[in-house]
């Protein structure tokens, strides 16, 4: 066997993301949790452009791109030109709408999300 695998004890208590890297397994993201990785990388840096969000997010700029387009045309993110620059801004919406998805998500576990 090439990789050492990490012990059971030390998997219960790392991330998510962490143990998939530990053992070698992929799981597929569902859109709410996209939108959740967006909405949080736009909270915690404030007006970004989208390649901020598509490096905060883990997605590819085109992926990012669709993402947050679907998220405008709902009303969650706010468009704003800075400069030549196009960035994008958490509106009051989109911030019930966060707090909405943590809140599910508490109820439903990381684990079966």
């Amino acid at each position: 066997m090439w990789a050492s695998r990490a012990s059971p004890k030390k998997l219960k208590s790392c991330p998510n993301r962490l143990r998939e890297q530990m053992t070698g397994q992929i799981k597929r993201r569902m859109r709410h949790e996209i939108y959740q990785d967006i909405l949080e990388t736009i909270l915690r840096k404030g007006v970004c452009p989208i390649t901020r969000i598509s490096y905060g997010s883990n997605l590819p700029v085109d992926r990012a791109k669709r993402a947050v387009a679907f998220l405008v045309a709902r009303g969650l993110v706010q468009e704003e030109e800075y400069g030549a620059t196009r960035g994008y801004r958490l509106t009051a919406r989109g911030g019930e709408f966060l707090n909405a998805l943590r809140t599910v998500r508490s109820y439903i576990g990381p684990e079966e999300c």
